[in-house]
């Protein structure tokens, strides 16, 4: 039996249209939103970048500023540079390469062709992201202490307090394993459309995130604190494959290769009132009672022309980066991936986002960490199973003691 939302979607709508006058909200937030991304085509005119950037040494000397605190508050994202060295990265990106060929991936691949079908609603085909975890570069780069104190800083950034106490601990990130991406120069075929991840139409559903965008949805959308923690790990998402299942303060990357504009790289709208919008969107006239501007059960959430064209005038690709440089974004902000590389380099990133303790992500990791031990594919993906006899990958052995505590099995 299919699933049909749209009986629930309509009752909720209606429900919520009712808390407000949607409409004069909106009116306020389009304003508000068209002044923030003029101000972000200024920067870029003036020759600076839309992007916050910080040094990783400035992490780990506490000199951050409070005037950069703010900008990355404001704008949702960072660029945290030097975060590996480069000989390092680039190192790993080679021993990712190995892994690929040694081990016949792209043989395997075709055999399980049509298992992951997460993006199959977005404009652009589906890009050339490994259904690889466990590779020993993986596994360095999320176990290293240098990792480890970048998601301590950016964990800390959010709003703990909850009803029942801490909502997290920010200092201890569990690992969310997910996959490797490696686009070829010249390609035309990867590209991935305007989205946001952690749920589609549970962002209106379901209770606890009805709650975290509770001033949205009552007509105080500038009250909303998309900082707040409260109630966040509560949120409950569409089961899906490629659905995150574990609360991420931040999603995010580690360069393997250098990249930036026109080389097949990820773009953001660098703006944490995109949620709101994305929300109030939805509940305007000129969207069916039924609809939300397209939302899917476990599908990303995707931004398209057709409702939400002003929003995506604040799209803007990152800055280059280097390998070794991490990027980091707000797990409400929309991001993409550029339609071509029309680059002569590679655009190679190892996934890894910051999904700090908490009984949700406890949960998830002690089934992430069976996964590992078996080879097999993280619980929140497509059962592909690649690694259960690749020659190479990484074991119990090869986790630190820190390795072992953010995979729950210390």
């Amino acid at each position: 039996m299919v699933f049909d939302p749209k009986p629930y979607i309509s009752a909720t709508k209606a429900r919520l249209r009712a808390r407000s006058d949607v409409a004069a909200s909106f009116a306020r937030l389009r304003a508000a939103t068209r002044a923030a991304i003029g101000d972000l085509h200024e920067e870029i005119a003036r020759g600076g970048s839309a992007i916050p950037e910080l040094r990783h040494a400035d992490i780990a000397s506490a000199s951050v500023s409070a005037g950069a605190v703010d900008e990355i508050r404001r704008k949702g994202c960072v660029i945290v540079r030097g975060v590996f060295g480069r000989a390092r990265a680039e190192r790993w990106d080679a021993e990712m390469g190995a892994y690929i060929e040694a081990n016949d991936y792209f043989t395997k691949a075709k055999q399980k062709a049509g298992l992951d079908k997460y993006f199959s609603q977005l404009e652009d085909a589906v890009p050339q992201i490994f259904g690889l975890y466990w590779s020993r570069p993986q596994i360095d780069a999320r176990q290293d202490p240098a990792m480890a104190e970048t998601k301590r800083f950016l964990n800390r950034l959010w709003s703990i307090d909850g009803p029942m106490g801490p909502e997290f601990d920010p200092d201890l990130d569990l690992v969310y394993a997910d996959r490797t991406r490696r686009r070829r120069p010249g390609d035309t075929t990867l590209g991935l459309s305007p989205h946001m991840d952690a749920g589609s139409y549970e962002r209106w559903l379901d209770p606890a995130y009805q709650a975290v965008y509770a001033p949205v949805f009552e007509g105080a959308w500038e009250d909303y604190d998309p900082w707040k923690a409260t109630f966040r790990t509560q949120v409950r998402e569409y089961e899906s494959p490629a659905v995150g299942s574990m609360f991420r303060t931040f999603q995010g990357w580690t360069g393997l290769t250098e990249q930036g504009p026109g080389g097949g790289t990820l773009q953001l709208v660098p703006t944490t009132l995109s949620m709101p919008w994305m929300l109030l969107r939805a509940l305007q006239d000129d969207v069916a009672g039924d609809d939300l501007c397209g939302a899917a059960p476990g599908r990303a959430l995707g931004a398209g022309p057709e409702y939400h064209a002003e929003l995506l005038e604040g799209l803007v690709t990152i800055p280059t980066v280097n390998p070794g440089d991490t990027v980091w974004w707000h797990t409400d902000v929309i991001h993409a991936v550029e339609g071509a590389n029309t680059s002569e380099s590679w655009a190679n990133v190892i996934y890894i986002g910051a999904s700090p303790d908490c009984r949700k992500n406890r949960a998830f990791a002690a089934r992430q960490a069976q996964a590992f031990l078996a080879g097999k594919s993280s619980p929140d993906f497509a059962p592909e199973d690649y690694e259960v006899d690749f020659e190479g990958r990484a074991t119990l052995d090869d986790l630190t003691p820190l390795g072992r505590r953010q995979m729950g099995l210390a």
